[in-house]
């Protein structure tokens, strides 16, 4: 291969001598997270702390929490997606598939979840009811419902 095709001046975080941050995101990026998952997180440090001094996991999720940028859920109904919630979509078969919208530490969390910088977050962001989307295989599906969870269960 020819070295005109290499781009040298973007080096991943890891050549680059900067650390990738607890998430997985780029260096610089900002980890959104809902209330919800902040909630979790918390949570779940807390139950390290009590069972052990120190964890991998626990140093881990403190990394997560300093660095979080929580997203509050929209108060009134809203129309269009943002992050947090959960789309209903429908395709043309009929088959129906919801996902909510979560930050990257909360993928585990929720059933239906897909990160806001997943192909399908990205499509799925700021769309209205009534927007066609395509989703990860190729279909296409109309959004049918947006709705937002408020308890931390």
């Amino acid at each position: 291969m020819s070295r005109a095709f290499i781009k040298e001046d973007v080096d991943p975080p890891e050549r680059s001598g900067r650390k990738r941050s607890a998430s997985g995101l780029p260096p610089g990026a900002t980890n959104y997270i809902t209330a919800r998952g902040a909630k979790r997180l918390q949570d779940e440090q807390k139950k390290l702390r009590v069972a052990t001094a120190s964890s991998e996991r626990s140093i881990e999720l403190e990394q997560i929490l300093a660095a979080r940028r929580v997203v509050d859920v929209p108060k009134a109904p809203w129309n269009s997606v943002t992050f947090g919630a959960t789309v209903t979509v429908k395709d043309k078969t009929g088959e129906t598939e919801m996902f909510t919208i979560v930050g990257v530490d909360e993928l585990n969390n929720e059933r239906d979840a897909v990160s806001w910088i997943s192909p399908v977050g990205k499509a799925l962001l700021n769309a209205d009811i009534g927007d066609w989307i395509t989703l990860e295989d190729g279909r296409r599906a109309k959004i049918v419902k947006i709705e937002f969870k408020i308890s931390s269960d």
